[in-house]
């Protein structure tokens, strides 16, 4: 016998996605560090000193974070919409 419980449910989804998204918030406080890292070990604040393939990559590693901070929203947010509007 299954028994469907919606509430209970879309509650233990909700608990989930805010789990998700919790998890992903403390995997970015231990990605912030390297990308500082990896700014200084390419000299991106000096500009006029580097290649335009190194320009490129500091560029990419600026986008890094705020790329996985929208990565980690739309994930929780489209497990929670996926759960509870169907």
């Amino acid at each position: 016998m299954i028994i469907n419980n919606k509430k209970g449910n879309v509650f233990m989804i909700i608990l989930m996605a805010f789990i998700l998204f919790m998890v992903g918030m403390i995997v970015m406080n231990f990605l912030m560090p390297e990308v500082s890292l990896t700014r200084i070990q390419l000299n991106c604040a000096n500009p006029g000193s580097i290649s335009d393939g190194t320009k490129f990559m500091c560029l990419m590693t600026d986008v890094a974070i705020p790329y996985f901070f929208i990565l980690v929203l739309s994930i929780s947010g489209g497990v929670i919409l996926d759960k509870v509007l169907v």
